[in-house]
């Protein structure tokens, strides 16, 4: 079975990298840059491709998110939720689709399917094909806009046909929400829906702001904290080599 490298030392050298078909929540507190871990994760490596939703930012500013990264632009597509609002005139181009808003959750479905349909089209009539079925990553931010807007049944009904998406695809999903945000109730149903949580903790008490995470359910097991840093749009993971 396919692995995902994900940027983090921990999970590519000892585990191999995510299993295809893993769904991934990153529960996370405000502050936590959680949406840069998240693109790390969701990052694609030479013969990948990522779809991106977003419902918290425009999809320029995703883009250099995940240039700074390393990857190139044709592989990766955009579903924004957010710029259509202001500009309605926006309209869709191959790799980057608009709805007009994060409530549209209907549109936002759609769009993703065919946006990975086109995806594996382009994967298949490649000169030099890569890895079959074409390795596909989703990364939403963040499920937490969503259940703003929508209702948790609403939400979790979306969530279970995207994760479900996913498994079939062979693909990786990796979704942020908001720790602090949501009752028990509310966070429990979301995390059913995963195969693996990222827990982040920050540690604000000393005079320098520390960031740590650990990974439940990987292989079955939790694994240790690891510490990570952001610092003028870099994200530093302890370990990295």
């Amino acid at each position: 079975m396919y692995s995902y490298m994900t940027g983090i030392p921990l999970i590519d050298e000892e585990f191999g990298g995510l299993r295809a078909a893993s769904n991934v929540l990153i529960l996370a507190p405000p502050q936590a840059y959680a949406e840069h871990l998240a693109y790390r994760m969701a990052c694609p490596r030479a013969g990948e491709w990522t779809v991106a939703i977003s419902t918290d930012e425009r999809a320029s500013d995703i883009m250099g998110a995940f240039r700074r990264q390393g990857a190139n632009r044709s592989q990766i597509g955009i579903i924004d939720a957010i710029t259509k609002s202001s500009v309605p005139t926006l309209r869709d181009t191959a790799r980057a689709k608009f709805v007009t808003s994060p409530l549209d959750l209907t549109s936002i479905g759609i769009k993703f399917s065919r946006m990975v349909e086109n995806m594996w089209k382009e994967a298949v009539m490649a000169e030099s094909p890569g890895p079959m079925p074409p390795p596909v990553r989703l990364c939403l931010n963040s499920a937490s806009t969503i259940l703003m807007y929508a209702r948790l049944e609403v939400t979790f009904k979306f969530l279970h046909v995207i994760t479900n998406r996913i498994k079939k695809l062979e693909g990786l999903g990796i979704y942020i929400l908001n720790s602090e945000s949501f009752d028990e109730r509310t966070v429990a149903a979301i995390r059913q829906l995963m195969s693996m949580v990222v827990e982040v903790r920050i540690d604000d008490e000393r005079q320098s702001v520390e960031r740590d995470f650990r990974i439940v359910g990987i292989r079955g097991r939790t694994s240790p904290r690891i510490r990570y840093f952001y610092d003028d749009g870099m994200l530093t993971i302890e370990g990295w080599r």
